[in-house]
């Protein structure tokens, strides 16, 4: 995993935009969720990630796939399988989840692991603000500062919840997430795709 690419903010862009190009045209037959307006915050985490570092992320997770050093050849042959809610490359030591939390857990066993076989490596946790008020990253995140695990949670905050307002769900400031002194980086974004697919959300 030596030798990452580093892509720009553009490069970032275009990809997704081929992704969404190949969702309209018929080409994935299932569900995608899109990045976007979220380009140079991750960029700028992703430098600090060592190379022998865990990702585990959630459902929106090509940036982080790329990133992470993915050929991109390769991680657009998996969406276009139908993958791209569930993309997992052990090989280069990154796992995600479509599931709501489901990729929390997994973090906590993986750095768990890392801790009692004394690396120095760590794990980096992404999940959504929406994700960050529930049960299952509250517990996460409490463990993680008793046993004091090497892992870092970073919230991805879009302010939705599907097309719900997460602030307006719960009536509270969003920083209002974590346990104690837990290492914790959010960041804010308007993401400019709708919450799955390419085109324009409808409701009815």
């Amino acid at each position: 995993m030596t030798n990452r690419r580093q892509w720009t903010p553009e490069e970032l862009i275009t990809f997704e935009k081929t992704i969404a190009d190949d969702f309209n045209e018929g080409k994935i037959r299932a569900p995608i969720h899109l990045s976007g307006g979220n380009e140079m915050q991750l960029i700028e985490i992703f430098n600090d990630v060592g190379d022998d570092d865990w990702i585990a992320t959630t459902w929106r997770s090509h940036y982080h796939c790329l990133l992470r050093g993915v050929p991109p050849n390769r991680l657009r042959d998996d969406i276009l399988a139908g993958r791209s809610i569930t993309l997992c490359y052990p090989d280069f030591k990154i796992f995600s989840s479509a599931i709501v939390g489901g990729i929390l857990p997994i973090a906590l066993g993986i750095a768990w692991s890392i801790k009692r076989a004394g690396g120095k490596n760590k794990v980096w946790a992404f999940l959504g603000d929406m994700t960050a008020q529930t049960g299952t990253f509250e517990e996460c995140s409490k463990y993680a500062f008793a046993f004091d695990l090497p892992i870092t949670w970073i919230v991805e905050d879009n302010q939705k919840s599907v097309c719900t307002d997460t602030k307006k769900v719960w009536n509270l400031p969003i920083e209002a997430v974590g346990w104690g002194d837990v290492r914790f980086i959010k960041y804010e974004y308007v993401l400019g795709w709708p919450h799955s697919g390419a085109g324009k959300r409808i409701n009815f």
